[in-house]
Order: C-alpha cells, then sequence, then structure tokens
C-alpha cells in the first residue's frame, strides 16, 4: 500500500496483523504454560501418561 502521508508507514495487510496476532497469542500461552508448570516436571520427563495403554492382541493367523 501506498502511504497517504510522508513519513507514515504503510498499513499492513490482514493477513499479515492476524499473524502477528497468532505469534503473540502463541507467545503468551507458552508463557503461561511453562510458569503454570514446574521446571522437569512434565510427561515426558517422568514417564506419567494421562492415558492408559492401549491392550495388544494376539496375531492373527
Amino acid at each position: 500500500m501506498v502511504a497517504k502521508e510522508p513519513g507514515k508507514e504503510p498499513r499492513p495487510s490482514r493477513e499479515e496483523r492476524l499473524a502477528a496476532k497468532l505469534r503473540e497469542n502463541l507467545h503468551r500461552r507458552k508463557a503461561r504454560a511453562r510458569a503454570t508448570t514446574p521446571a522437569g516436571d512434565t510427561a515426558r520427563d517422568n514417564g506419567k501418561n494421562d492415558s492408559p495403554a492401549l491392550p495388544k492382541s494376539p496375531p492373527q493367523s
């Protein structure tokens, strides 16, 4: 877009504005998740999982 007044930057497109807002939201959510989860206390780190293991069926012949 072309700026109407000298010295002003052109307004970003709708897609650019939405992308920036999504990035900000993601950063906020990650920061909040880090703040609420104690360091080293993740499901990956301690082997805990909320879902039970799936049963294995015997192989079919």
